[in-house]
């Protein structure tokens, strides 16, 4: 089973320490069993912790943290220049040991006090983007993004975020069934895009009313199999080209196109994981041209063929087979993550 400590200080954020926890209790696999063992741990001696409004009493003191295949840190209200005393050093021997280590929201902070962060893109809440690069200039901070996956370290921005970020490595250990029976008990999608800007405010006016893209999204996400032109989803939103290229800017930090392609991906990506069906016929039942266009999008996207993927997320357990635990081959777990990549020529 697959160990993961929650890293609680003193003065830490409720929320911050909740979401993961919840996140990684939820999943289970297919015989029922739970995807992952959550463990809360803090370096007082005492196992008590300020969380704000209430304390708190962790379980596991930082020796939880060796034996853990995933150590999380959340966000504290005030955080400090230098961790308390066994906890940089416990992070560090973690990390040299093969451990994936992600923070959520101002938890970047924690994380980076360690060095671990030096030379790596990370991200934060957009609010204290600006003072993590200030108070760490060897991070390369990225405040537009929900979360960064560097492979072994990742890091998230404001808390909601969090689950994004959760949910993206529940899928890369145990692959998409399961990561989305752990997003329906979030009551949120499986995968907004990493690249997705944060919710930042602008000093704009507000968008009039009924001008929500969720309709349109939804539409997009049910016929995303089928050929569809920005006119067809201009027209499905009740607006002009421009305007939808405008709105789609403004609510999900894309356009309209390269939303309809990460969709298509996203099924593709489903079916290659939980069924035996051939390439060729996922390309068509996901939307693409052919299956030249599905193979070039795909490692444009995932960063590996439609068929490295499958190697690496799908069990041979023949159709439906479940996707195995954290995968051993070439895929999004083993590297950069794309979220927040480059624009891809012509989209």
């Amino acid at each position: 089973m697959h160990t993961v400590a929650v890293l609680a200080l003193d003065g830490v954020v409720p929320f911050d320490l909740s979401a993961p926890i919840d996140a990684f209790g939820w999943p289970r696999l297919p015989d029922g069993r739970p995807a992952y063992r959550v463990r809360v741990c803090s370096p007082s001696p005492s196992g008590e912790v300020s969380a704000g409004a209430f304390t708190l009493r962790a379980p596991y003191g930082l020796e939880a943290l060796a034996e853990a295949d995933t150590i999380i840190l959340p966000g504290v209200a005030n955080p400090p220049d230098e961790l308390p005393v066994g906890v940089a050093e416990a992070l560090r021997d973690a990390a040299a040991g093969g451990t994936r280590i992600a923070s959520v929201c101002v938890g970047a902070f924690l994380f980076a006090a360690t060095g671990l962060l030096d030379g790596l893109r990370a991200t934060t809440h957009w609010i204290a983007a600006r003072e993590l690069a200030e108070r760490y200039p060897k991070v390369t901070v990225d405040p537009n993004v929900l979360y960064v996956d560097n492979g072994q370290f990742l890091t998230s921005a404001g808390a909601a975020a969090a689950l994004d970020m959760c949910l993206h490595m529940i899928r890369g250990d145990y692959g998409s069934a399961v990561a989305a029976q752990a997003a329906r008990m979030s009551v949120m999608p499986l995968e907004r895009e990493g690249g997705q800007a944060q919710f930042i405010v602008h000093d704009l006016p507000p968008a009039p009313a009924g001008a929500t893209l969720e309709p349109v999204l939804a539409w997009l996400e049910d016929n995303c199999g089928r050929e569809v032109t920005l006119e067809q989803i201009a027209g499905r939103a009740g607006m002009s080209a421009r305007t939808l290229n405008r709105r789609f800017r403004e609510q999900t930090g894309t356009t309209p196109l390269r939303w309809l392609h990460r969709a298509r991906v996203r099924r593709a990506q489903y079916l290659l994981e939980s069924t035996a069906y051939p390439v060729d016929r996922i390309a068509t039942q996901a939307g693409f041209g052919s299956p030249t266009a599905f193979r070039e999008r795909f490692r444009k996207v995932v960063g590996t063929s439609p068929q490295g993927y499958r190697r690496a997320f799908r069990s041979g357990e023949g159709p439906g087979g479940q996707a195995r635990g954290r995968n051993q081959g070439t895929g999004p777990g083993d590297r950069t993550s794309d979220r927040g990549r480059e624009p891809i020529p012509g989209e």
